[in-house]
């Protein structure tokens, strides 16, 4: 049986990586003709094009991995078992569970690389992907979002109507206290400048009100230096920068954030559950693959693949409800995150009580 397992092994990865490939640069082709005219106009350089697509593609690998998984678990299983090659296998005394090594330990195999590009390659090509966007799609956009709401401490809020990155100064800043739904204390002012001297910001023509239970405190002033635990950096980040962060550096901003009381940190953590989980996606939809395509059927092995799309689609869909879920905040974000595949765990129980023996 070694040399079966190898056999199906070293198909089932040639396969898998072959279905990868050509689904990749069909969408590649797609992406690119729709933005070709953009390209055009904007001036695009070649180069920057190329890596654009590059980091796109690997982007595109991930996503596309459960219908990959499948499509080629489906492929291999149903070409054996339609030249009987499945009903010689277990007449031959091997067991089903035998026969699903060679399977596994190809999706083992797939789920490591997945879990190492999630976790230290995959954050640079989103990185990429979102700085060419906003370089040349957006024709690099001069500042951030309006209105920039972020928390710098457990009972401390900050605001911009605006953030330059250029000159790294903001506009139209507050900065309020407001402890137990009350208003302690409110900074104001019309702009708020990073000092890389001195690593500070600087806050220019400002209003301070401190409020007491007997009346309150107002001052002005044309400049104050102040401490805040943020950098010009938090006011530029993507909407998706929990996704270019590697591993460790999500782990990082998850504490730093935890340390500020900051709201947006459980996109953090659902980020960082996604990751550990999504490997583990291969070996459970390699399962449930070789079961269905176990048997022999008078029409081929269409009706089969046609199944795999289907059920990876269905599987994209809940993983994308659960984790948009999570997000909104759901009370165990962890469980709702590892929903898809506990439900298709348990599908996959259910089926191996059907498969020939």
């Amino acid at each position: 049986m070694k040399i079966l397992d190898w056999l199906i092994i070293k198909e089932f990865l040639k396969t898998y990586f072959f279905v990868v490939v050509m689904l990749i640069l069909i969408v590649l082709v797609l992406d690119f003709t729709e933005k070709n005219d953009t390209y055009i106009r904007n001036e695009v350089p070649s180069g920057e094009i190329l890596r654009y697509m590059g980091n796109y593609g690997l982007y595109l690998n991930n996503l596309l991995t459960p219908i990959t998984v499948f499509i080629a678990v489906i492929f291999i299983t149903s070409k054996m078992a339609g030249r009987t090659e499945i009903i010689a296998i277990l007449s031959s005394g091997v067991s089903f569970i035998r026969l699903l090594v060679p399977f596994l330990s190809a999706a083992v195999m797939i789920g490591a690389i997945s879990f190492v590009l999630n976790g230290w390659v995959l954050p640079g090509a989103t990185a990429g992907v979102t700085e060419f966007r906003i370089k040349y799609l957006d024709k690099g956009r001069a500042s951030t979002d309006p209105n920039i709401h972020i928390k710098v401490g457990p009972d401390t809020y900050a605001y911009l109507s605006r953030f330059f990155r250029t000159g790294n100064t903001g506009y139209n800043f507050t900065l309020e206290e407001i402890r137990d739904g009350e208003l302690i204390s409110k900074l104001s002012a019309d702009r708020i400048l990073w000092d890389t001297t001195t690593n500070a910001w600087k806050v220019m023509n400002w209003r301070l009100r401190k409020l007491r239970p007997d009346g309150e405190d107002y001052s002005v002033g044309e400049q104050l230096d102040t401490v805040l635990s943020i950098t010009p950096a938090d006011f530029d980040l993507p909407e998706n920068h929990h996704e270019t962060l590697k591993l460790p550096e999500l782990t990082k901003q998850i504490k730093i954030l935890e340390d500020r009381g900051a709201d947006n940190v459980n996109y953090y953590r659902i980020e960082r559950y996604v990751r550990f989980m999504s490997p583990f996606a291969a070996l459970i939809l390699t399962f449930i693959g070789v079961i269905m395509s176990a048997r022999k059927t008078r029409g081929g092995s269409g009706f089969q693949i046609a199944m795999g799309f289907l059920l990876a689609f269905i599987y994209i869909l809940l993983f994308i409800l659960s984790r948009t879920f999570a997000e909104n905040g759901a009370q165990y974000p962890i469980f709702a995150v590892w929903l898809p595949n506990i439900l298709f765990a348990l599908t996959g129980l259910v089926l191996y009580k059907t498969v020939p023996r």
